[in-house]
């Protein structure tokens, strides 16, 4: 087996504030095995709070790929993958979401077969995706919730943790005024100290905010879990929630975690996860970073064992080189095609390096 990789840089139609950072672009490097005449494919994208940059994703998809040319095939470097022995012990979890996603890809074009059914889901999931509003004004906000629940969204994702808290609270209530009928999410980034939160998150649920994300600064899962206990929000675990562990310690103790391929290593990691807390009390969210459609595309196929779906990551691009997920009505679906089901667009732009 082959593995190159090929770097593109994405760009967001408009910037993405949030409480720690603002984002126009970032880059993605897709990893595509060819074996035997056929091509899978993954993507793993550059983050600065994963300490990913492109140069290091790009010496890691070189050195997986060295591991990768001494496989029989697909199906047995899908199975040394998920035992550990084909990657090094320091391999980040983006990168080894992104070798996985291009073997399944790649096992699923050999065998007709699309990725849910490889992963055990007889019906090709569908879900309705949350759409992300970043920190702005409550004017603009409004008038995007508008523009979201005319378009099909019934659940939206506001960004919180402004410097004024009272900001935070406008918006809110300017969005839940322009689209009464959505589910609303809110996500401060780990923003607030814990009595902040405790008052905030009493003040937020007077507007009907169905759950947050990680309110808290990540580092003390303790104080997340006693927060979650007295909550009048649900609480959702993400930033404090990135392995395996991790969820098995917040398990029963917050109400949701956030599993992003990305963080947790691909969808076996997930599909873990998801058994992991079931039934526990603790619901599943699937969230992503901000990639193309090849990247989302992964999480898409096991959106049918999350309570939450956060998987516009594409919609926010200018433009997105890949297609086949679909989401801008709201819904984000797998289809029966082989593999991951997803096409370049004929028009993408790129640049490459090959490994």
């Amino acid at each position: 087996m082959k593995l190159t990789q090929h770097t593109v840089r994405l760009v967001l139609a408009e910037p993405l504030r949030i409480s720690r950072s603002t984002m126009t672009a970032r880059d993605a490097v897709r990893f595509t095995v060819e074996h035997e005449g056929l091509s899978g494919h993954g993507e793993a994208v550059t983050s600065v709070f994963y300490g990913l940059d492109r140069a290091t994703l790009q010496r890691l998809a070189a050195r997986t790929g060295e591991r990768l040319a001494r496989s029989a095939g697909p199906e047995t470097a899908l199975h040394a993958l998920r035992t550990g022995d084909l990657t090094a012990a320091d391999t980040p979890a983006a990168v080894t979401a992104a070798t996985e996603a291009a073997l399944l890809d790649l096992v699923g074009k050999r065998t007709g077969t699309a990725v849910h059914h490889l992963l055990g889901s007889s019906v090709a999931p569908r879900a309705a995706t949350a759409r992300t509003i970043s920190l702005t004004s409550p004017g603009e906000a409004a008038a995007q919730a508008r523009r979201l629940a005319g378009a099909g969204f019934s659940v939206i994702k506001i960004k919180a943790g402004d410097r004024d808290e009272e900001a935070d609270l406008e918006r809110v209530r300017a969005i839940r005024a322009a689209a009464p009928a959505a589910r609303l999410l809110l996500d401060p980034n780990g923003a607030w100290p814990e009595g902040q939160a405790r008052t905030l998150l009493s003040r937020f649920a007077d507007l009907g905010i169905e759950a947050v994300e990680q309110p808290l600064p990540p580092g003390d899962p303790e104080a997340l879990a006693r927060l979650a206990a007295r909550s009048p929000v649900p609480v959702i675990a993400d930033e404090d929630a990135v392995t395996y562990e991790d969820a098995r310690r917040l398990a029963g103790r917050v109400h949701g975690i956030n599993v992003k391929l990305a963080k947790c290593g691909g969808v076996h990691a997930a599909l873990r996860i998801a058994a992991l807390i079931k039934d526990s009390g603790t619901d599943l969210m699937l969230g992503c970073l901000t990639a193309s459609t090849l990247g989302i595309a992964p999480a898409v196929h096991i959106a049918d064992h999350a309570r939450w779906t956060d998987l516009d990551g594409h919609l926010l691009l200018a433009h997105d080189p890949w297609t086949g997920i679909g989401g801008e009505d709201g819904f984000v679906a797998a289809d029966g095609s082989p593999g991951l089901g997803v096409r370049p667009r004929a028009e993408a732009g790129t640049r490459s390096a090959a490994s």
